[in-house]
């Protein structure tokens, strides 16, 4: 894939833009596209470059039918053509804190650091059970070393925020191994040691 910067890719009349916009994800994955008078937010994973989802969503005031109001299926089209530029597929969501893939991504693995925690399972039980039994191509704790503990564990606290719902409470291990300095890959330790 031949890397390229958004500004290679979008057309003068767009501008992208950082943005959380209650995503709350601080990484350079997620952007805000201005065409005109429109806007449509975009967020990928973190490993961005591995992944080819890019999801979508139009700007509230576009929803709304506020001034801003356009032809959806139209601005989604650009949001396609900019997708497919960057090599990922745009699937459309609608505005909330972590899209869908955090939103149920991140309980699934504080789930999984809970059974650690409360000695229901070790780490390596845990995702054999995921791979063996649900067919995942990596277990709940490798991704979250993978992902690294600090990311899942700002995501996580966002999404409890945003949300305001206690399933969103981060597991006191996950905090400890943050503070301890265990962040996954990253840092040659985290639920496994690298």
């Amino acid at each position: 894939m031949r890397r390229q910067t958004l500004g290679q890719v979008l057309n003068p009349t767009e501008q992208p833009t950082a943005s959380s916009h209650g995503f709350g994800l601080s990484n350079a994955s997620t952007f805000t596209v201005k065409a005109f008078d429109r806007s449509f937010g975009t967020g990928t994973a973190r490993q961005s470059h591995r992944d080819s989802l890019l999801q979508s969503r139009a700007d509230d005031e576009t929803r709304r039918g506020g001034p801003r109001i356009g032809d959806l299926k139209r601005d989604f089209g650009t949001v396609k053509a900019l997708a497919e530029k960057l090599e990922k597929t745009p699937v459309e969501v609608n505005d909330a804190p972590g899209f869908v893939s955090n939103r149920v991504l991140m309980p699934l693995l504080n789930e999984a650091m809970y059974a650690v925690m409360e000695g229901v399972a070790t780490p390596e039980a845990v995702d054999e059970v995921f791979k063996l039994g649900m067919a995942h191509p990596m277990g709940p704790l490798t991704l979250a070393d993978f992902i690294g503990l600090d990311v899942c564990l700002d995501i996580i606290r966002v999404m409890q925020s945003g949300l305001g719902d206690p399933k969103y409470r981060p597991c006191p291990l996950l905090i400890k191994m943050v503070d301890a300095g265990w962040l996954g890959r990253k840092s040659g330790r985290g639920f496994y040691q690298y």
